[in-house]
């Protein structure tokens, strides 16, 4: 395979900001219960990555292990707000060995340029693989969101991921759709901002170094009135176009909506610009750097997955419409009728289905219920 080597961002160029600084977090109970287990990449410069293994509690783990994947510019925590209820307990509970993966987009490494294809090569295969060798298990299913799920679906179809048998999607998988606002402010974007500044980081909301960044919050400060969390809104304006973008207000309390102020950070203009392509096209596209392994067309073919899959996505979702979630679904029953699901959550958008204060009642079920179908 071709390999091409990523710059990674140096953190003294960023004036500080590189990483989310610490927010309102998990108690110290329920860190306490994660473990951190380190793998490496595959790649000509490996990469450091890892897992947070929620270690068992009272219930033995007989479901067999399941890989959370977050989005870009978040971390493995985006999965346990101060909720009641967090998905990792409530699999853990039903019997699921839970593993959550903090890959190459996670704001707990130093900030690096990458594509979606880098982690679809050398990411989820890894992790995988390392989950595999850990719990002495063949198999495992997954439940992965966004830019977790793009990647995620490149790799799986792609024929890199045969040990993977049950995939709940959220949000947005091969064919990301955005909102006619959203479509035009991404390349705008890339354009102006991007040819400026390696970056953009939510947290600029609380700290903006530097001129262009301080430019980049005047223009959330005159565009976003909707809440008083900078965080939150900066949020809004970096991944689409809505007020709020990521999730309804509605549906989180005041902790979670405090605690996003840490759970948000970097994020690399060449993710956006890879995206920008993928929205012009209609489906996903990759780069063409592995050509020996990443098909340059990921249609061309069958997916070359025996897996079932489960898409999912709220109906108000804002970030990736929900027209695009069943655009893959219809390209899955085509080729394989009946055997996957397509499901919109009621009253939801595209975050609030993990960070949602109802979240344990209204989705977890459906999530729990597609992972036991097999």
């Amino acid at each position: 395979m071709r390999r091409t080597k990523r710059r990674r961002l140096d953190p003294a160029r960023l004036d500080g900001a590189a990483f989310a600084p610490p927010g309102p977090r998990q108690s110290v109970a329920q860190q306490a219960r994660f473990e951190t287990v380190p793998f490496h990449t595959t790649e000509e410069e490996p990469r450091e990555l890892n897992l947070k293994h929620l270690l068992p509690g009272s219930t033995t783990p007989g479901e067999g292990p399941v890989l959370l994947i977050g989005g870009t510019s978040v971390r493995a925590d985006i999965f346990s707000p101060p909720t009641e209820d967090t998905l990792p307990e409530f699999l853990a509970r039903a019997g699921y060995d839970v593993w959550i993966l903090n890959w190459r987009a996670s704001i707990d490494f130093a900030p690096s340029e990458y594509h979606l294809d880098d982690a679809a090569v050398y990411d989820h295969p890894a992790a995988v693989r390392t989950v595999l060798e850990r719990t002495g298990a063949e198999t495992l299913k997954a439940v992965v969101h966004c830019q977790g799920s793009t990647s995620f679906m490149m790799s799986i179809v792609s024929g890199l991921l045969p040990e993977v048998t049950t995939v709940v999607s959220n949000s947005v998988a091969l064919h990301p759709q955005l909102t006619s606002l959203s479509f035009l402010k991404l390349p705008l974007a890339v354009a102006t901002f991007g040819k400026v500044m390696p970056y953009f980081n939510p947290q600029w909301g609380l700290h903006a170094p530097g001129f262009w960044p301080k430019v980049f919050d005047w223009a959330v400060r005159a565009t976003h009135h909707e809440c008083n969390n900078a965080v939150c809104k900066h949020s809004s304006f970096t991944y689409g176009s809505s007020f709020p973008t990521l999730w309804s207000h509605e549906n989180l309390d005041e902790a979670t909506h405090e605690w996003i102020k840490g759970e948000f950070g970097f994020v690399p203009v060449t993710f956006f610009a890879q995206m920008a392509e993928c929205a012009a096209a209609g489906h996903l596209v990759t780069m063409g750097n592995y050509p020996d392994v990443l098909p340059s067309d990921l249609f061309a073919q069958a997916p070359q997955t025996d897996a079932r899959f489960a898409f999912m996505t709220g109906d108000q979702n804002n970030t990736f419409l929900p027209s695009g979630m069943a655009k893959t679904f219809d390209y899955f029953e085509r080729i394989a009728p009946g055997r996957h699901v397509f499901q919109q959550m009621h009253g939801y958008g595209h975050l609030d289905v993990f960070l949602g204060r109802h979240a344990a009642r209204d989705v977890f079920p459906f999530i729990l219920d597609e992972l036991n179908r097999g």
